[in-house]
């Protein structure tokens, strides 16, 4: 028979394991837009190894052409599949074909303007210029969080060196609702 404290030791491991369950259960979606016509896997690995570094689990890595509506279709299945984050990469520029923040725009409820100062801001600081100069958007879309990065290796890094813990923090805001 178990005594007093060695129930609540039980009670409280029990606890912590299923906190770290639901920190762990954190989804996240990769749209690579392959605006270039350049090898769509270059960067779906990459990000998929730091979002799993900041405890995400990555559902899928999907790739979609520079087309506004297939960017668009690719965030509102996100979004409807109910993962916490999605994050795009490419097509941020502004480049005729760049289109990724005029396919975002209409799928958020609200825009985290601070965020997409946050991304160039530490993007330009890290040297990663397209980054820096980047029209990428993010924001809230019902209970997901959307963001665009610019798809350089270096603006990949940083951004989500700059994206995760901030993810973080809005998916635990947001999931209060």
């Amino acid at each position: 028979m178990l005594d007093a404290e060695e129930a609540q030791a039980d009670a409280a491991a029990r606890e912590e394991s299923l906190r770290m369950e639901s920190e762990a259960l954190l989804r996240a979606l990769v749209v690579v837009v392959d605006d270039h016509g350049d090898d769509p896997d270059r960067l779906g690995p990459l990000m998929c190894e730091l979002l799993e570094e900041g405890e995400f689990h990555v559902n899928a890595t999907v790739t979609v052409p520079g087309d506004e509506v297939e960017i668009r279709n690719a965030l509102n299945t996100a979004v409807i599949g109910g993962v916490d984050l999605v994050v795009s990469v490419g097509g941020v520029g502004v480049k005729a074909r760049d289109v990724t923040p005029e396919a975002t725009g209409p799928v958020l409820d609200r825009r985290l303007r601070g965020i997409e100062e946050a991304l160039r801001t530490s993007g330009l600081a890290a040297g990663a210029a397209d980054a820096g100069l980047s029209r990428g958007l993010a924001g809230i879309s019902g209970q997901t969080v959307v963001v665009n990065l610019a798809d350089s290796r270096a603006a990949v890094r940083d951004g989500m060196a700059t994206l995760i813990p901030l993810s973080h923090f809005i998916i635990d805001q947001i999931s209060e609702f």
